[in-house]
C-alpha cells in the first residue's frame, strides 16, 4: 500500500472520530435536555403536591350538642319552615360553654366561638331536618373548624411568631392545646372539598360547582365540535376540489390554531352573549366559545388521520362497486378514527385548561351553588384556581393547590383515555 493511500485513510479516520466525538457529544447534550426537563418537571410537580396535600384533610372539633328545644327557640313545633330558621348557632355555643366555663368575658366568648366555622349551624340543621327526632338528645358530633384553626393544627402556623405577628393568639392556641390534649380535635377526610361550591370561607369552599361547570362546557364543546371538525375534515380531505378558495380556508384552518385563545373569548362575546343574547356565566356559552376555540385542532388532526390510510384502501374498494360516499364512511373512516379521537381528546384537554376565553365572558363570576344545567351560572376549574390564587387567606393557597392537582389528574386521564382507544382501534384492525 502507498504512503498516499495511508495517509488518505488516517485523514479519514480523523474526520470519522471527530464525527463520532460530535455524535457522542449531542447524545450527552440530549441526555442532559431531557434530565433537566424531567428535573423541573418533578419540582413543580413536589411544589404544588408538598403545598396541597393537605387540603384534602379538614381539621374537626369534636363537640356534645344538646339538641334543646329551648336553645333552638322552636317550642313545640317540628314544621320544616320552623326548624329550617331555628337558632343553631346556639347549640355549638352552648357545647363550648361547657368546655370553658371559665371564658365570662364577651370578647373572649367571641374568640371561642370563631374556633368553629361558621357553616357548623348549617351541618347542625340539615342533621334535624333529616331527622326531627334529634331534638331533645344529646350527640356528639364533628364539626368544622375556622380555617385559622386549620393552619394551626396542621403546623402551617408559626407558633414562635409574635403575638401580633399571628392570626391567633396565645389564648386561642391554649384552647386548641386544650382540646388536642382530649382527643377532640381530629383531621378528617375533606367531603366539602369535592362536593361544595365556591365560598369566602376557606374552610367551606369546594370544587364541586367547578367541576359541575367544567363538565357541562366540555360537554357542550364536545357535541358540536367534535361533528363539526370531523365532517369538515371529510368533504377538505376527500370531496373538496383543489382551488384557491380551497387552499384558502386550508390557511386559515392552519392559522386560526394558533390565535391566542383570549381573541375566542372576545369573539363569544361579542358574538354569543352581545349579539345573541346567551346568559353570561353560563356553561352553554363557554362551550360555544371552546368549540371555536378547538375545532381547529380536531380539524387538523382529523385530516392527518384520512391521509394516513393507505390509498389502497380507497382502490380496493372502489374496485369492487363501492361509491365515493360508502368508500370513505365505510373504509377509511373507520381506519381514521383512532387518530381522530385522539385529536380530539387532546383539543378537549386542551380546553379544559383554558381560563382566557372564559373570563371575557363572565365565567369568572362568585359561584355558590352547584350548576343543575349548561344555562345556570357557573365557573370552571382553571377559573376557580385563578380565583382561589387571588385570595390573601393561607388555607385558600392549599386548596389552589390541590384544585390544580384535581386538574392535571383529569388531564392525565384525559390523556391516557386517548393513548388506551388508539391502541384498541389500532388492535382492531
Amino acid at each position: 500500500m502507498s504512503n498516499s493511500t495511508q495517509t488518505t485513510i488516517e485523514k479519514v479516520n480523523a474526520t470519522l472520530e471527530r464525527r463520532y466525538a460530535k455524535e457522542r457529544r449531542f447524545r450527552k447534550m440530549g441526555i442532559a435536555a431531557i434530565a433537566i426537563g424531567l428535573l423541573f418537571v418533578v419540582l413543580l410537580f413536589v411544589s404544588i403536591i408538598s403545598k396541597g396535600h393537605s387540603a384534602f384533610w379538614q381539621t374537626h372539633i369534636k363537640l356534645d350538642i344538646e339538641f334543646s328545644a329551648e336553645l333552638l327557640d322552636i317550642g313545640d313545633r317540628r314544621d320544616i319552615e320552623t326548624l329550617s330558621t331555628a337558632n343553631y348557632a346556639a347549640l355549638t355555643k352552648a357545647s363550648l360553654k361547657a368546655i370553658f366555663p371559665e371564658v365570662d368575658q364577651r370578647k373572649g366568648r367571641r374568640m371561642l366561638y370563631k374556633m368553629i366555622s361558621i357553616g357548623a349551624p348549617y351541618l347542625l340543621r340539615e342533621m334535624v331536618i333529616n331527622d326531627p327526632t334529634l331534638i331533645g338528645s344529646h350527640q356528639t358530633v364533628w364539626l368544622p373548624a375556622d380555617d385559622d384553626i386549620d393552619m394551626l393544627v396542621k403546623e402551617q402556623t408559626d407558633r414562635n411568631l409574635p403575638e401580633s405577628s399571628r392570626r391567633l393568639n396565645d389564648k386561642v392556641i391554649g384552647w386548641v392545646d386544650q382540646l388536642m390534649a382530649r382527643g377532640a380535635v381530629e383531621k378528617l377526610f375533606n367531603t366539602t372539598f369535592f362536593t361544595a361550591g365556591d365560598s369566602r370561607e376557606p374552610e367551606l369552599a369546594g370544587i364541586g360547582g367547578a367541576i359541575t361547570g367544567s363538565l357541562y362546557t366540555l360537554l357542550v364543546a364536545l357535541l358540536l365540535a367534535f361533528p363539526i371538525g370531523v365532517a369538515t375534515a371529510i368533504y377538505l380531505e376527500e370531496f373538496a376540489p383543489t382551488n384557491r378558495w380551497t387552499d384558502m380556508i386550508e390557511v386559515n384552518i392552519n392559522n386560526l390554531a394558533a390565535v391566542p385563545s383570549i381573541v375566542f373569548g372576545l369573539l363569544g362575546l361579542a358574538l354569543f352573549i352581545n349579539l345573541a343574547g346567551l346568559p353570561r356565566s353560563a356553561p352553554l356559552v363557554g362551550g360555544l366559545v371552546l368549540t371555536l376555540m378547538t375545532l381547529p385542532t380536531i380539524i387538523i388532526a382529523s385530516r392527518a388521520a384520512l391521509k394516513s390510510v393507505p390509498p389502497s384502501i380507497r382502490e380496493a374498494a372502489m374496485g369492487i362497486g363501492a361509491s365515493k360516499m360508502q368508500t370513505i364512511f365505510h373504509h377509511v373512516l373507520p381506519l381514521a378514527m383512532p387518530g381522530m379521537l385522539t385529536g380530539t381528546i387532546i383539543g378537549m384537554a386542551q380546553a379544559l385548561g383554558e381560563t382566557a376565553p372564559l373570563l371575557m365572558i363572565g365565567m369568572v363570576a362568585f359561584v355558590v351553588d352547584i350548576p343543575g344545567g349548561p344555562l345556570d351560572p357557573s365557573t370552571v376549574l382553571p377559573v376557580q384556581i385563578f380565583l382561589w390564587a387571588d385570595s390573601p387567606e393561607r388555607a385558600f393557597l392549599e386548596r389552589t393547590s390541590a384544585a390544580i392537582m384535581v386538574l392535571l389528574a383529569f388531564l392525565i386521564f384525559m390523556n391516557l383515555i386517548a393513548v388506551l382507544l388508539r391502541k384498541r382501534f389500532e388492535q382492531q384492525r
